[in-house]
């Protein structure tokens, strides 16, 4: 791709009102939901996208989830780190990066701004139920047994917001229900 594809592109995709060039072969896409920045290399041979996704204080409990994400989910684009802030990446070579594959890239990073933390904290949030499951079944208990567990220390308040309301109790509780019976099935001691 060269500079001037990659400036086409961008206009047809975010409108050239958007997109500025703020030095050359650098182009930032400012819209009222992300930045996103567009650099080349000096020598206009590589090319990188960046978008930030989150601030990096808000992101350390799922740095893990992050990086799991990275070799599971991402495809061609990368979580990576740098300044206190958690930032979609994309790296390619200008001389092999096609139009359609530099869009993809665009849409893709865009889709990991969209999720945010959503996707790792549901990844954290599973790994904690497999571990309760792992540690009930070790213990020997049942889906109902430990169904029963949980409930008991939400009503003793060991669990959950002391200020829940019974209803919103009850739709947590439905909620562990849910995820104990889709993965109960997975686990093996």
């Amino acid at each position: 791709m060269t500079p001037t594809e990659i400036a086409g592109t961008l206009a047809e995709l975010f409108g050239a009102e958007a997109t500025v060039a703020i030095a050359p072969g650098s182009w930032q896409v400012e819209t009222p939901a992300f930045r996103l920045l567009v650099l080349l290399s000096d020598d206009e041979s590589w090319l990188r996208l960046l978008l930030p996704i989150v601030p990096a204080q808000q992101a350390r409990p799922f740095l893990e989830q992050f990086l799991e994400a990275n070799f599971d989910e991402t495809l061609q684009v990368r979580y990576a780190s740098h300044q206190g802030v958690i930032w979609g990446v994309f790296q390619h070579n200008c001389s092999s990066l096609s139009v359609e594959d530099f869009r993809d890239a665009i849409a893709q990073l865009i889709s990991l701004h969209e999720v945010g933390l959503d996707d790792v904290f549901n990844r954290l949030v599973e790994s904690r139920v497999r571990q309760i499951i792992l540690a009930a079944k070790m213990q020997g208990q049942s889906l109902e047994f430990t169904m029963q567990n949980l409930e008991r220390f939400y009503a003793e308040g060991l669990m959950g917001d002391e200020n829940q309301t019974s209803q919103a109790r009850e739709e947590t509780l439905a909620a562990w229900r849910r995820q104990l019976e889709r993965l109960w099935p997975e686990i093996e001691p």
